[in-house]
């Protein structure tokens, strides 16, 4: 692998960075201590920050030449609410709050670039580093392009990595096109009438009426859409009834659907919500029908994905760029790829085997309370970055 000696340097007391972040989670828009440590480490390696887009965001500018050309990189910052199971050192101190999706990696790759880029000013343009809260609950990318994010640093494209457990840490993929799904709540209240339960025909039970609802839902999936395009619908929660010999008054279904396009959003929303009134109707009962769109789709450039595809395989060779397999999980980072040209990739975080003695017993998978970010990513993931902004400034000057 070709990486940068000086990162390779400078790894460990990124590393440790990385773990004292890891120690002390916090949840979404409530980053200040860690939002305090990243811009600290900037201000002390020369680098001009910004702070409070998205209440808790960060942005850090590392400037060189004359060139207006300006390129964005994109951490995000915040942990998840859930116990960690882990109990060595840097576990966290913070009940109930857990870097168990990486976050804290990806801002220690992020800082030992522009580490790099403090003392090594290779370039022309414009390197701006977005560390973003509240990726996981509450859509920090959005926020920090309300408060004006592309306004103040005026960027051409922007780039976000996310690190893959499973793989064999040295590979990366990357793909055109979707490569996160949608993220979407829907919330269904049929309302019946309750009676006796061994008198039903004195009531309207809502709960076979629910039963119906699911079973129907999933026709949309396997007979609405075209077979070709992406779509789930999941229903994860119902609710009815106090008593055994009690028909409720109503039940309540809660569930998520995922797609990769507006358009099957649009049709599965559509369907949903007239599959649920008319079932209900059929029984001579009622409904009412909430749906939230959370993230849209996050769709990678073509272009800027082929690109950052020949910067992977100018570090870890052709054959460790892998094709990005899209998922059903969701990212914020999609509003930025609405706003700008750009790609997301996917970093391999290994099987697991770097944790350290006292780790949980689970697997070291994303939003499992066993998991730890592999600290052996952090030159390669820095290297990429540098590389990235090196090449990105070069060829549009060129």
């Amino acid at each position: 692998m070709n990486i940068l000696d000086s990162i390779v340097t400078q790894a460990a007391s990124i590393a440790a960075i990385r773990r004292d972040i890891h120690a002390n989670p916090e949840l979404s828009f409530e980053e200040m201590r860690t939002a305090d440590v990243v811009a600290q480490k900037l201000t002390e390696w020369g680098i001009p920050v910004h702070r409070g887009l998205g209440r808790t965001g960060v942005v850090g500018i590392v400037k060189a030449g004359t060139s207006p050309r300006a390129i964005g990189l994109r951490a995000d910052m915040d942990a998840l609410p859930m116990q960690e199971f882990n109990t060595f050192s840097h576990a966290s101190r913070n009940k109930g709050k857990m870097h168990a999706c990486g976050h804290d990696g990806h801002v220690a790759m992020l800082l030992g670039a522009a580490q790099h880029f403090a003392k090594n000013r290779n370039f022309d343009g414009t390197v701006y580093r977005i560390f973003q809260p509240a990726e996981e609950k509450g859509g920090g990318a959005l926020e920090m392009i309300e408060d004006g994010l592309f306004e103040q640093f005026p960027m051409d494209a922007v780039f976000g990595m996310h690190n893959w457990p499973g793989t064999q840490v040295g590979r990366f993929a990357v793909s055109p096109g979707p490569v996160m799904a949608s993220t979407n709540e829907f919330r269904i209240v049929i309302r019946g009438r309750g009676s006796h339960a061994a008198l039903p025909h004195n009531g309207i039970d809502p709960v076979p009426i629910a039963c119906q609802m699911v079973q129907a839902f999933q026709t949309i999936i396997s007979r609405n859409k075209k077979p070709v395009d992406a779509g789930v619908i999941s229903v994860t929660m119902i609710h009815a009834g106090e008593a055994t010999n009690v028909v409720p008054d109503s039940c309540e279904l809660q569930g998520t659907v995922r797609t990769f396009t507006l358009e099957v959003l649009d049709l599965i929303e559509r369907r949903m919500k007239q599959v649920a009134q008319h079932v209900c109707e059929a029984h001579e009962a009622s409904c009412e029908f909430e749906f939230v769109r959370n993230y849209p789709p996050t769709v990678n450039s073509p272009a800027e994905a082929e690109f950052a595809r020949k910067v992977m395989a100018s570090i870890v060779g052709e054959a460790n760029v892998d094709v990005q397999e899209p998922t059903m999980g969701a990212e914020d980072f999609a509003y930025m790829l609405q706003a700008k040209p750009g790609a997301y990739c996917f970093i391999a975080n290994g099987d697991g085997s770097h944790r350290e003695m006292g780790h949980g017993g689970g697997p070291c998978m994303l939003h499992n309370p066993s998991y730890d970010f592999n600290d052996d990513l952090i030159p390669l993931g820095a290297t990429y970055w540098v590389r990235l902004a090196q090449a990105w400034l070069a060829k549009d000057r060129a």
